[in-house]
Protein backbone atom coordinates (compact mmCIF):
# COMPACT_ATOMS: atom_id res chain seq x y z
CA UNK A 1 0.00 0.00 0.00
CA UNK A 2 1.22 3.14 -1.20
CA UNK A 3 0.85 5.86 1.33
CA UNK A 4 1.42 8.67 -0.24
CA UNK A 5 -1.77 7.89 -2.18
CA UNK A 6 -3.89 8.44 0.67
CA UNK A 7 -5.55 10.97 2.61
CA UNK A 8 -3.47 12.89 5.59
CA UNK A 9 -6.35 11.19 7.71
CA UNK A 10 -6.31 7.93 6.19
CA UNK A 11 -2.54 7.71 6.37
CA UNK A 12 -2.37 8.86 9.59
CA UNK A 13 -5.03 5.93 10.92
CA UNK A 14 -2.70 3.41 9.47
CA UNK A 15 0.13 4.93 11.03
CA UNK A 16 -1.41 4.57 14.46
CA UNK A 17 -3.07 1.54 14.14
CA UNK A 18 0.75 0.14 12.94
CA UNK A 19 2.19 1.69 16.28
CA UNK A 20 -0.57 -0.39 18.40
CA UNK A 21 0.30 -3.72 17.06
CA UNK A 22 4.08 -3.05 17.38
CA UNK A 23 2.82 -1.94 21.09
CA UNK A 24 0.64 -5.17 21.46
CA UNK A 25 3.90 -7.28 20.30
CA UNK A 26 6.67 -5.87 22.45
CA UNK A 27 5.47 -7.55 25.78
CA UNK A 28 5.50 -11.12 24.07
CA UNK A 29 9.02 -10.79 22.74
CA UNK A 30 10.01 -9.25 25.97
CA UNK A 31 8.60 -11.97 28.08
CA UNK A 32 10.04 -14.71 25.68
CA UNK A 33 13.81 -12.98 26.05
CA UNK A 34 13.29 -13.67 29.75
CA UNK A 35 12.53 -16.94 29.34
CA UNK A 36 15.88 -17.73 27.99
CA UNK A 37 17.41 -15.86 30.48
CA UNK A 38 16.34 -17.93 33.59
CA UNK A 39 19.71 -19.38 34.90
CA UNK A 40 18.87 -22.87 36.36
CA UNK A 41 19.07 -23.05 40.31
CA UNK A 42 21.20 -25.89 41.87
CA UNK A 43 21.48 -27.00 45.18
CA UNK A 44 23.38 -29.96 46.45
CA UNK A 45 23.47 -32.34 49.52
CA UNK A 46 25.20 -35.59 50.35
CA UNK A 47 22.29 -38.06 51.19
CA UNK A 48 22.20 -41.98 50.52
CA UNK A 49 26.07 -42.53 50.20
CA UNK A 50 26.20 -40.60 47.32
CA UNK A 51 25.78 -36.62 46.30
CA UNK A 52 22.35 -35.59 45.64
CA UNK A 53 21.89 -33.11 43.11
CA UNK A 54 18.72 -30.98 42.26
CA UNK A 55 18.68 -28.66 39.38
CA UNK A 56 15.70 -26.21 38.48
CA UNK A 57 14.98 -24.76 35.36
CA UNK A 58 11.65 -22.64 36.29
CA UNK A 59 11.35 -19.21 38.01
CA UNK A 60 9.88 -20.30 41.39
CA UNK A 61 9.19 -18.30 44.15
CA UNK A 62 10.54 -19.58 47.90
CA UNK A 63 13.09 -21.99 46.14
CA UNK A 64 14.77 -22.73 48.86
CA UNK A 65 11.64 -24.21 50.81
CA UNK A 66 11.45 -26.35 47.88
CA UNK A 67 14.75 -27.65 47.94
CA UNK A 68 14.73 -28.11 52.08
CA UNK A 69 11.44 -30.25 51.64
CA UNK A 70 13.35 -32.36 48.44
CA UNK A 71 16.79 -33.15 50.94
CA UNK A 72 14.08 -33.95 54.11
CA UNK A 73 11.95 -36.45 51.79
CA UNK A 74 14.88 -37.98 50.65
CA UNK A 75 16.38 -38.02 54.20
CA UNK A 76 13.56 -39.70 55.61
CA UNK A 77 14.05 -42.44 52.92
CA UNK A 78 17.15 -43.13 53.75
CA UNK A 79 16.79 -43.21 57.62
CA UNK A 80 13.70 -45.60 57.01
CA UNK A 81 15.14 -47.89 54.92
CA UNK A 82 19.68 -48.10 55.08
CA UNK A 83 21.39 -50.91 56.50
CA UNK A 84 24.66 -49.19 57.41
CA UNK A 85 23.12 -47.96 60.51
CA UNK A 86 21.70 -50.13 63.27
CA UNK A 87 19.10 -47.20 64.43
CA UNK A 88 15.38 -47.51 65.24
CA UNK A 89 14.87 -44.91 62.52
CA UNK A 90 15.58 -48.09 60.18
CA UNK A 91 12.70 -50.49 59.41
CA UNK A 92 15.05 -52.70 57.08
CA UNK A 93 17.42 -53.04 59.75
CA UNK A 94 14.65 -53.82 62.78
CA UNK A 95 13.46 -56.62 59.88
CA UNK A 96 17.38 -57.60 59.36
CA UNK A 97 17.41 -57.54 63.27
CA UNK A 98 14.00 -60.09 63.80
CA UNK A 99 15.49 -62.54 60.80
CA UNK A 100 13.68 -65.81 61.57
CA UNK A 101 12.14 -64.90 65.09
CA UNK A 102 9.08 -62.87 64.11
CA UNK A 103 7.40 -60.21 61.68
CA UNK A 104 8.40 -56.72 61.36
CA UNK A 105 6.65 -53.84 61.24
CA UNK A 106 6.62 -51.54 58.08
CA UNK A 107 5.70 -48.32 56.69
CA UNK A 108 3.65 -48.45 53.38
CA UNK A 109 6.46 -47.21 51.42
CA UNK A 110 8.87 -49.44 52.91
CA UNK A 111 6.55 -52.42 51.87
CA UNK A 112 5.97 -50.64 48.19
CA UNK A 113 10.14 -50.64 47.89
CA UNK A 114 10.34 -54.27 49.00
CA UNK A 115 7.37 -55.16 46.83
CA UNK A 116 9.24 -53.48 43.79
CA UNK A 117 12.77 -55.79 45.00
CA UNK A 118 10.43 -58.49 44.83
CA UNK A 119 9.08 -58.51 41.54
CA UNK A 120 12.42 -58.03 40.21
CA UNK A 121 13.74 -61.28 41.90
CA UNK A 122 11.20 -63.27 41.01
CA UNK A 123 11.47 -62.03 37.20
CA UNK A 124 14.66 -62.54 37.23
CA UNK A 125 14.69 -65.84 38.59
CA UNK A 126 16.74 -65.00 41.57
CA UNK A 127 19.53 -63.34 39.38
CA UNK A 128 18.30 -60.36 41.24
CA UNK A 129 17.88 -60.86 45.22
CA UNK A 130 16.66 -58.95 47.59
CA UNK A 131 17.87 -60.84 50.03
CA UNK A 132 21.52 -60.37 49.05
CA UNK A 133 22.73 -58.62 52.74
CA UNK A 134 25.05 -61.09 53.78
CA UNK A 135 27.04 -61.36 50.79
CA UNK A 136 27.27 -57.62 50.29
CA UNK A 137 28.31 -57.95 53.94
CA UNK A 138 31.11 -60.35 53.54
CA UNK A 139 32.69 -58.37 50.57
CA UNK A 140 32.31 -55.03 51.49
CA UNK A 141 32.73 -53.89 48.08
CA UNK A 142 32.58 -49.72 47.90
CA UNK A 143 34.11 -49.43 51.54
CA UNK A 144 37.26 -48.93 53.44
CA UNK A 145 37.14 -52.47 54.67
CA UNK A 146 36.88 -54.21 51.25
CA UNK A 147 38.06 -57.50 51.03
CA UNK A 148 38.12 -60.83 49.27
CA UNK A 149 36.34 -63.27 50.92
CA UNK A 150 37.61 -67.06 51.19
CA UNK A 151 35.93 -69.57 49.92
CA UNK A 152 34.28 -71.46 52.66
CA UNK A 153 33.02 -67.93 54.17
CA UNK A 154 31.22 -67.70 50.63
CA UNK A 155 29.93 -70.95 50.67
CA UNK A 156 28.42 -70.75 54.45
CA UNK A 157 27.21 -67.36 53.58
CA UNK A 158 25.21 -68.52 50.40
CA UNK A 159 22.16 -70.26 51.93
CA UNK A 160 21.48 -66.93 53.55
CA UNK A 161 20.65 -65.26 50.29
CA UNK A 162 17.10 -66.44 49.44
CA UNK A 163 14.26 -64.07 48.21
CA UNK A 164 11.57 -66.81 48.88
CA UNK A 165 12.18 -66.90 52.23
CA UNK A 166 11.24 -63.33 52.72
CA UNK A 167 7.94 -63.13 53.58
CA UNK A 168 5.66 -59.74 52.69
CA UNK A 169 2.27 -59.41 54.55
CA UNK A 170 0.81 -56.48 52.53
CA UNK A 171 -2.46 -56.57 54.31
CA UNK A 172 -0.72 -56.30 57.70
CA UNK A 173 2.24 -53.66 56.37
CA UNK A 174 4.68 -56.03 57.70
CA UNK A 175 7.48 -58.29 56.31
CA UNK A 176 9.84 -61.14 57.68
CA UNK A 177 12.78 -63.16 56.97
CA UNK A 178 12.57 -67.03 57.65
CA UNK A 179 15.93 -67.44 58.16
CA UNK A 180 18.19 -66.27 61.31
CA UNK A 181 21.18 -64.48 59.49
CA UNK A 182 19.42 -63.39 56.61
CA UNK A 183 19.63 -59.44 55.42
CA UNK A 184 17.66 -56.85 53.03
CA UNK A 185 19.10 -55.10 51.10
CA UNK A 186 17.39 -52.54 49.03
CA UNK A 187 20.06 -50.38 48.58
CA UNK A 188 20.09 -51.21 44.34
CA UNK A 189 16.33 -49.78 44.56
CA UNK A 190 15.88 -47.24 47.51
CA UNK A 191 17.70 -44.39 45.28
CA UNK A 192 15.30 -44.98 42.52
CA UNK A 193 12.37 -44.71 44.46
CA UNK A 194 14.08 -41.37 46.55
CA UNK A 195 14.58 -39.78 43.03
CA UNK A 196 10.72 -40.65 42.07
CA UNK A 197 10.19 -39.06 45.71
CA UNK A 198 11.56 -35.74 44.89
CA UNK A 199 9.75 -35.56 41.46
CA UNK A 200 6.50 -35.44 43.29
CA UNK A 201 7.80 -32.98 45.61
CA UNK A 202 9.07 -30.51 42.92
CA UNK A 203 5.82 -31.24 40.46
CA UNK A 204 3.71 -30.86 43.73
CA UNK A 205 5.46 -26.90 43.66
CA UNK A 206 4.51 -26.15 40.48
CA UNK A 207 7.83 -26.87 38.73
CA UNK A 208 7.92 -28.30 34.90
CA UNK A 209 11.72 -28.38 33.99
CA UNK A 210 14.14 -30.12 36.21
CA UNK A 211 16.82 -33.02 37.06
CA UNK A 212 17.44 -34.97 40.05
CA UNK A 213 20.27 -36.74 40.40
CA UNK A 214 21.24 -39.11 42.92
CA UNK A 215 24.93 -40.38 42.67
CA UNK A 216 24.37 -41.07 38.94
CA UNK A 217 20.92 -41.98 39.06
CA UNK A 218 18.67 -39.31 36.57
CA UNK A 219 15.38 -38.30 36.63
CA UNK A 220 14.48 -35.63 34.36
CA UNK A 221 11.49 -33.92 34.56
CA UNK A 222 9.36 -33.06 31.49
CA UNK A 223 11.52 -31.25 28.37
CA UNK A 224 14.12 -28.36 28.64
CA UNK A 225 12.33 -25.37 29.28
CA UNK A 226 12.48 -24.62 25.32
CA UNK A 227 10.63 -27.90 25.10
CA UNK A 228 13.74 -30.17 23.31
CA UNK A 229 14.67 -32.89 25.34
CA UNK A 230 17.15 -33.07 27.77
CA UNK A 231 20.91 -34.64 26.48
CA UNK A 232 23.19 -36.76 28.89
CA UNK A 233 26.29 -37.91 28.51
CA UNK A 234 26.46 -41.35 29.07
CA UNK A 235 29.36 -42.77 30.98
CA UNK A 236 32.39 -44.35 29.31
CA UNK A 237 32.99 -47.66 31.76
CA UNK A 238 36.35 -47.65 30.90
CA UNK A 239 37.25 -44.15 32.21
CA UNK A 240 37.13 -42.09 34.99
CA UNK A 241 33.87 -40.72 36.21
CA UNK A 242 33.05 -38.02 33.99
CA UNK A 243 34.35 -39.08 30.48
CA UNK A 244 31.85 -40.11 28.14
CA UNK A 245 30.84 -42.43 25.10
CA UNK A 246 27.56 -41.56 24.19
CA UNK A 247 24.53 -39.12 24.66
CA UNK A 248 21.18 -39.85 25.59
CA UNK A 249 18.18 -37.75 24.79
CA UNK A 250 15.10 -38.03 27.62
CA UNK A 251 11.73 -36.57 27.81
CA UNK A 252 9.89 -37.16 31.34
CA UNK A 253 12.37 -40.48 31.81
CA UNK A 254 14.76 -41.77 34.12
CA UNK A 255 18.09 -43.05 33.29
CA UNK A 256 20.09 -45.48 35.52
CA UNK A 257 23.14 -47.07 34.58
CA UNK A 258 25.04 -49.99 36.77
CA UNK A 259 28.69 -51.17 35.32
CA UNK A 260 31.94 -52.46 36.83
CA UNK A 261 33.42 -49.02 37.36
CA UNK A 262 31.14 -47.81 39.52
CA UNK A 263 32.44 -49.69 43.14
CA UNK A 264 35.06 -51.80 43.24
CA UNK A 265 38.57 -53.00 44.65
CA UNK A 266 41.71 -54.42 43.21
CA UNK A 267 43.86 -57.19 44.49
CA UNK A 268 46.89 -58.59 42.57
CA UNK A 269 46.17 -56.90 39.84
CA UNK A 270 42.37 -58.10 39.58
CA UNK A 271 39.63 -56.00 40.01
CA UNK A 272 36.75 -56.98 41.89
CA UNK A 273 33.37 -54.74 41.47
CA UNK A 274 30.14 -54.34 43.30
CA UNK A 275 27.34 -56.47 41.72
CA UNK A 276 27.44 -60.01 43.37
CA UNK A 277 26.13 -62.81 41.78
CA UNK A 278 23.61 -64.55 44.44
CA UNK A 279 23.70 -67.74 42.49
CA UNK A 280 27.86 -67.59 43.14
CA UNK A 281 28.51 -65.73 45.33
CA UNK A 282 30.91 -63.66 43.58
CA UNK A 283 31.09 -60.66 41.40
CA UNK A 284 28.93 -61.28 38.06
CA UNK A 285 31.62 -61.91 35.35
CA UNK A 286 29.91 -61.86 31.59
CA UNK A 287 30.56 -59.95 28.56
CA UNK A 288 28.62 -56.61 29.91
CA UNK A 289 30.72 -53.49 31.21
CA UNK A 290 27.66 -51.78 31.96
CA UNK A 291 24.44 -51.37 31.40
CA UNK A 292 21.72 -48.20 31.26
CA UNK A 293 18.05 -48.25 31.47
CA UNK A 294 15.35 -45.76 30.31
CA UNK A 295 11.99 -46.31 32.24
CA UNK A 296 9.34 -43.73 33.07
CA UNK A 297 10.01 -44.36 37.01
CA UNK A 298 13.26 -44.35 38.90
CA UNK A 299 12.62 -47.19 40.70
CA UNK A 300 12.57 -49.33 37.73
CA UNK A 301 15.43 -48.14 36.10
CA UNK A 302 17.43 -48.69 39.21
CA UNK A 303 16.22 -52.09 39.99
CA UNK A 304 15.99 -53.29 36.46
CA UNK A 305 20.34 -51.81 36.05
CA UNK A 306 21.30 -54.27 38.53
CA UNK A 307 18.82 -57.45 37.33
CA UNK A 308 19.32 -56.59 33.87
CA UNK A 309 23.82 -56.32 34.36
CA UNK A 310 23.16 -60.00 35.94
CA UNK A 311 21.03 -61.68 33.81
CA UNK A 312 23.38 -61.03 31.06
CA UNK A 313 23.22 -59.82 27.01
CA UNK A 314 20.90 -62.43 26.15
CA UNK A 315 18.23 -62.85 28.63
CA UNK A 316 18.49 -58.61 29.89
CA UNK A 317 17.47 -57.94 26.13
CA UNK A 318 14.92 -60.63 26.25
CA UNK A 319 13.64 -59.16 28.90
CA UNK A 320 13.49 -55.19 28.38
CA UNK A 321 12.06 -56.24 25.01
CA UNK A 322 9.14 -57.40 27.47
CA UNK A 323 8.81 -54.66 29.34
CA UNK A 324 6.17 -51.47 28.11
CA UNK A 325 7.94 -48.02 28.01
CA UNK A 326 11.08 -49.41 28.94
CA UNK A 327 14.79 -49.09 26.94
CA UNK A 328 18.07 -50.62 27.79
CA UNK A 329 21.40 -49.65 26.12
CA UNK A 330 24.26 -52.80 26.99
CA UNK A 331 27.81 -51.73 25.95
CA UNK A 332 29.95 -55.02 26.46
CA UNK A 333 33.77 -55.71 26.91
CA UNK A 334 34.78 -55.54 23.24
CA UNK A 335 33.26 -52.12 22.99
CA UNK A 336 30.69 -52.98 21.44
CA UNK A 337 27.10 -51.24 21.99
CA UNK A 338 23.72 -53.13 21.71
CA UNK A 339 20.13 -51.44 22.36
CA UNK A 340 16.65 -52.44 22.61
CA UNK A 341 14.24 -51.48 19.59
CA UNK A 342 12.84 -48.23 21.11
CA UNK A 343 15.80 -46.66 20.83
CA UNK A 344 17.12 -45.22 17.51
CA UNK A 345 19.46 -42.13 16.62
CA UNK A 346 16.56 -39.74 17.72
CA UNK A 347 17.54 -40.49 21.18
CA UNK A 348 21.38 -42.12 21.91
CA UNK A 349 23.82 -41.13 19.89
CA UNK A 350 27.18 -42.66 19.59
CA UNK A 351 30.11 -39.84 20.17
CA UNK A 352 33.18 -42.19 20.37
CA UNK A 353 34.52 -43.99 17.40
CA UNK A 354 36.27 -46.88 19.66
CA UNK A 355 32.60 -47.72 20.32
CA UNK A 356 30.48 -49.38 17.72
CA UNK A 357 26.63 -49.93 17.26
CA UNK A 358 26.34 -54.25 17.14
CA UNK A 359 22.90 -54.66 17.45
CA UNK A 360 19.62 -53.63 18.32
CA UNK A 361 16.47 -55.88 19.97
CA UNK A 362 16.56 -59.41 21.00
CA UNK A 363 19.55 -60.94 20.47
CA UNK A 364 19.37 -64.67 18.86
Amino acid sequence: MDLKKLSPNTSLFFLLLLVVLLAGCTPQIKNAAEAQKIEPVVKTEFLMGTVVKITIYDEVKEVESIFQKVFDRISEIEDKMTINENTEKSEITQLNNMAGIEYSKLSPETLYVMEKGRYYSEISNGKYDLTIGPLVKLWNIGTDEARLPGEIEIQNTMPLVNYENLILDKDNHRAKLNVPGMIVDVGSIAKGYAADEAAKILEEAGIKHALINLGGNILALNTKPDNTDWKLGLQDPLKLRGEYMGIVMLNDQALVSSGIYERYFELDGERFHHILNPKTGYPEENSILSVSIIAKDSIDADGLSTTIFLLGLEEGMQLIEDLPTTEAIFITSDKMVYHSSGIDENNFKITKEEYQLQGTGVIK
